[in-house]
């Protein structure tokens, strides 16, 4: 999916740049297709629980009220099926395969990164992590380390590609801002002069 810019300016001394590579979500149809999905990862977490707790299901004691509850649930057809399963494979099968779905549920399914910038205190980097479960990464800068923000073009293969890149003093390498995404020239530039402007507007 091509890269898209979105940009915030909750007050005139911050601005927030965020670029995501995710798809739009402005049809009906784009809307629907979210819908499903996150059904279908709800529901394929709640299989992978019942087949593990099936597979636990003669080692679960409680009290009377507890096992007629769970009774109840492997009585049903649904927990019928979830016994069968957890009965006819071997415990190392059930849970590299419950392992494997519960990837696919709370993996991410696209990249989004981020840049804050806050005149006078100094610039966030931020990049979504892979999966639901895990933070982002960030890095804070501060004004006073910041010596300048510049476009870069290095190759990436066979191709070249532009990058932003924040000079901090007293360290030999540059900060990379959207390192996964890398977008292209013209949102990069937009950036450039945004976060430029954020920051050196009062010095100017």
């Amino acid at each position: 999916m091509p890269n898209r810019l979105l940009v915030r300016r909750p007050s005139p001394t911050t601005v927030s740049f965020t670029v995501s590579n995710a798809s739009k979500r402005s049809t009906p149809s784009a809307k629907l297709l979210l819908v499903l999905q996150v059904i279908c990862r709800i529901l394929l977490f709640t299989c992978v629980l019942l087949v593990g707790f099936a597979r636990l299901r003669h080692s679960l004691y409680g009290d009377e009220a507890f096992n007629l509850h769970w009774n109840a649930i492997w009585s049903s057809r649904i927990g019928a099926i979830a016994c069968r399963i957890a009965d006819t494979y071997n415990l190392a099968g059930i849970a590299l395969v419950s392992a494997l779905v519960i990837y696919g549920v709370f993996r991410r399914g696209h990249t989004e990164e981020s840049l804050l910038v806050i005149r006078g205190l100094g610039i966030q980097t931020s990049t979504s992590s892979t999966s639901y479960l895990s933070k982002a990464a960030t890095r804070f800068i501060p004004t006073t380390q910041i010596q300048d923000i510049v476009i870069h073009e290095a190759f990436k293969g066979f191709e070249v590609r532009f990058y932003l890149a924040v000079i901090v003093e007293g360290e030999s390498d540059v900060v990379v801002v959207f390192p996964k995404l890398l977008p292209k020239r013209q949102i990069l530039e937009e950036v450039w002069r945004g976060s430029r402007h954020c920051l050196y507007e009062a010095k100017s």
